[in-house]
């Protein structure tokens, strides 16, 4: 797939271990799904006071995160309470947020988390819900768009109100004086 990149976003996917954050990543930018399973050797902080300055540096400067779980497994659903704690902690307020289910593919049986409990609380955290599957590539390019296009949108935001605030000064002239110095103008400490 050739794609055009215009834009590089720094984005985060966070979760309990084994919910599928390297699987999304894989079928994503590789386009393929891996059967044997690697664990990904990354930072764990466990939420420790020590580590409190590497926690703030992976999500200084991060423009969109994936909050992800396992479908068949509730304690990771629970535990999205903690990430979301952690990213209003340590991430910029304006982070655009993606919530995700993974191993949409199971079969009901198996499900510990059904499609309308993420959905809602996708929904209280007003952030779009996906869920999908790494395996079978349902909703992975869905995802990554919602997030692309959230970053986007707050960025042309962000320039939209650059630009009024610009115009707004246009007409600012610093300087005006009548006496022909700034020596008055300055103060001393």
């Amino acid at each position: 797939m050739a794609v055009d990149f215009t834009a590089t976003y720094k984005v985060l996917v966070i979760g309990d271990v084994n919910v599928g954050k390297t699987c999304l990543v894989h079928r994503f930018c590789d386009e393929r799904y891996y059967d044997t399973y690697i664990s990904t050797v990354g930072m764990d902080t466990a939420g420790e006071e020590r580590f409190r300055t590497l926690t703030t540096a992976y999500y200084r400067g991060a423009q969109g995160i994936v909050l992800m779980y396992d479908v068949t497994n509730l304690d990771s659903f629970n535990h999205l309470s903690y990430w979301l704690r952690n990213v209003e902690e340590n991430a910029s307020p304006e982070v655009v947020k993606v919530l995700t289910g993974n191993k949409c593919e199971i079969i009901n049986q198996q499900r510990a988390v059904d499609k309308d409990r993420g959905a809602k609380l996708a929904e209280s955290f007003d952030m779009p819900f996906y869920e999908v599957s790494c395996r079978n590539d349902i909703n992975v390019q869905e995802t990554f768009l919602a997030l692309a296009r959230g970053i986007r949108d707050l960025r042309e935001r962000r320039i939209s109100l650059f630009e009024c605030k610009d115009k707004e000064n246009e007409n600012v002239r610093l300087g005006d004086n009548d006496h022909g110095s700034w020596s008055n103008k300055c103060a001393s400490c």
